[in-house]
């Protein structure tokens, strides 16, 4: 890990990015209905409540949790504590009535608007990137089997030290992204670099409730990925590598057996194929 990175990529930097990538790119819930949003506040905070008389919360523990939801807004970090702790049961809902692959938490760091790279690709690297080189090849069907053309993929992920471009300095824009298109049979072929388990920014709020509960800040080593295809449903995932320690105790809880890949060593790197099954758009109107 390089000394520089590890010094001046900090937590308020990478929460500052993560939060204005948000606001730019995501659009909130303003068309939710006032029913609905009463619904779920009141039940928010009910189980707050619950947790207070449970467990006899102190002024003095009241007044820490105040202090530290301060703390998380002042360092940009609520995108990192939402994706990181809640995400996942969020995309479990979402994804429950689908067939096809499993998909797992977008995270903090997706970018859009990556650059096209054609279904022959090699995503964007610093002339002295550092990594084991990796051949990421397979195949986009429908859950009939039928071969999706010319689907879409977004990859993007940490380089061998853990960090990503657009959130930590001195990374060129584009590294280590990019959108790939399937060919006519669906087909795609990515050659990359295999990223490094990370950990979460640990020197801002999220960090410090980490060390308050006794937690660890660990992610396992994984390629994030977007999938879509014209009429079907477009997925997120996350794909891990076997034999990762972190596998089993993802501080993000995104890890599923299904995702996990199976590498077969090559000539000067490893070479994986994965292929993603896409589930019919579903009709809103029915």
């Amino acid at each position: 890990m390089s000394v520089d990175q590890t010094i001046t990529a900090t937590a308020a930097a990478s929460g500052a990015n993560a939060t204005q990538r948000f606001t730019t790119d995501k659009i909130g819930g303003a068309q939710t209905p006032p029913e609905r949003v009463s619904e779920l506040a009141r039940e928010v905070l009910a189980s707050v409540h619950k947790t207070i008389r449970d467990h006899n919360v102190t002024y003095d523990e009241y007044n820490a949790l105040k202090s530290w939801l301060i703390m998380v807004g002042q360092d940009g970090e609520w995108p990192l504590f939402l994706d990181v702790w809640v995400e996942h049961v969020v995309e479990e809902v979402a994804a429950q009535s689908r067939e096809g692959s499993k998909g797992t938490i977008e995270g903090p760091y997706y970018v859009p608007d990556a650059p096209e790279l054609g279904f022959e690709a090699t995503l964007p690297t610093r002339d002295d990137e550092a990594g084991t080189p990796l051949l990421f090849q397979g195949q986009v069907r429908g859950v009939d089997g039928t071969p999706l053309p010319e689907a879409v993929l977004e990859i993007w992920h940490a380089d061998a030290d853990g960090f990503y471009s657009q959130f930590a300095p001195g990374i060129p824009e584009w590294n280590l992204r990019g959108t790939v298109t399937a060919d006519t049979e669906g087909r795609f072929h990515i050659h990359t670099v295999k990223p490094a388990p990370y950990q979460i920014p640990t020197d801002g709020a999220c960090g410090k409730l980490i060390s308050a509960a006794g937690w660890h800040p660990w992610r396992p080593a994984h390629l994030h990925l977007k999938v879509a295809a014209a009429g079907h449903q477009q997925i997120t995932t996350q794909l891990y590598f076997p034999g990762d320690s972190h596998n089993d105790d993802d501080v993000a809880n995104a890890v599923k057996p299904e995702l996990i890949l199976a590498p077969t060593e090559v000539d000067g790197g490893q070479q994986v194929t994965y292929d993603f099954v896409l589930d019919p758009e579903v009709d809103d109107k029915s």
